[in-house]
């Protein structure tokens, strides 16, 4: 189930980022992402040492990332020189079967959701008018990838990232999803679990990043 969930994953991120489709490649697939820090970035369905080392040595520009579904324990020990697992970054995949919860903002609140290519864009704002939190979702089929989820630091438990989920759950419910993706922080997996959400595997994040 991990390699299908990681594969609708990295897709759904593609549309969401809007980023070039993924492109196939023998470990898994290629996502040109062309921002700082990160020029592109390997997901690997399948968290093997063959997977990984091929994948690693096909690649020369710095900034180059892999997700893999391991620790970052276990995937260190594959990596070649000029390589780094960067814990800050490693994450959870998690998924949920979809159900539609009707939810309502918290008092002082007000939500408003807008679909565009494909992405759905949800933003919580406060009756000041400040943007208080925030996430967006791309379908593809029976699946949404969810992405982005964030509250601002001032707007923090009050219920608004429960909000967020659920909300982005309905939308997705209407248009025939099923199931719910996304990779989680640790932070976030915290909330998602709350949700119903299951993590299924851990995502280790490793960059390339030679002296």
């Amino acid at each position: 189930m991990v390699p299908e969930l990681v594969g609708v994953w990295a897709s759904g991120w593609a549309v969401s980022r809007r980023t070039p489709a993924p492109v196939e490649r023998p470990w898994g697939v290629y996502l040109e992402v062309d921002q700082p820090g990160q020029v592109g970035r390997h997901v690997l369905p399948h968290g093997t040492e063959s997977a990984v080392r091929q994948a690693a040595a096909s690649v020369a520009l710095a900034h180059t990332w892999l997700k893999v579904p391991v620790t970052p324990e276990e995937v260190e020990r594959w990596l070649p020189p000029g390589w780094v697992a960067d814990r800050d970054e490693t994450g959870h995949l998690m998924a949920t079967e979809l159900r539609t919860t009707d939810p309502v903002a918290p008092e002082g609140y007000t939500a408003s959701a807008e679909t565009i290519e494909g992405v759905t864009y949800l933003l919580v704002r406060h009756t000041t008018g400040e943007l208080a939190a925030k996430g967006q979702m791309a379908v593809l089929g029976h699946a949404a990838v969810v992405d982005r989820v964030v509250t601002e630091p001032a707007h923090r438990r009050r219920g608004l990232g429960g909000f967020v989920m659920r909300s982005l759950a309905d939308h997705a419910a209407a248009k025939g999803a099923t199931l719910g993706i996304l990779g989680a922080t640790d932070e976030g997996r915290a909330l998602y679990e709350t949700l119903g959400w299951k993590a299924h595997a851990p995502l280790a994040a490793c960059v390339y990043r030679p002296q």
